[in-house]
C-alpha cells in the first residue's frame, strides 16, 4: 500500500479546528500526550505497518524551504 499524501478530507477545516480545539487550555505536556494517542489510535486504526512505516519516514523529513 502506498501513503496518501494528497488531500483525502472531505472537509479538513473542521479536522484542523477539532484538533486545536482538542488542545485548548491545556498543558504543553498534556498535548504531547494526546499527539501521542491520537497517532497511536489511528496507527491502531490504519493496521498495516508498511503503511505506517511510510507516514514515519514523511513525517519526519524536513521540508524544502
Amino acid at each position: 500500500m502506498t501513503l496518501i499524501t494528497k488531500p483525502n478530507l472531505v472537509d479538513p477545516d473542521a479536522v484542523y479546528e477539532r484538533i486545536i480545539a482538542l488542545h485548548e487550555g491545556r498543558s504543553d505536556e498534556d498535548s504531547e500526550r494526546i499527539n501521542a494517542r491520537l497517532i497511536l489510535l489511528l496507527a491502531n486504526h490504519i493496521g498495516d505497518q508498511d503503511t505506517i512505516f511510510e507516514a514515519i519516514t514523511l513525517a519526519g523529513k524536513e521540508k524544502a524551504s
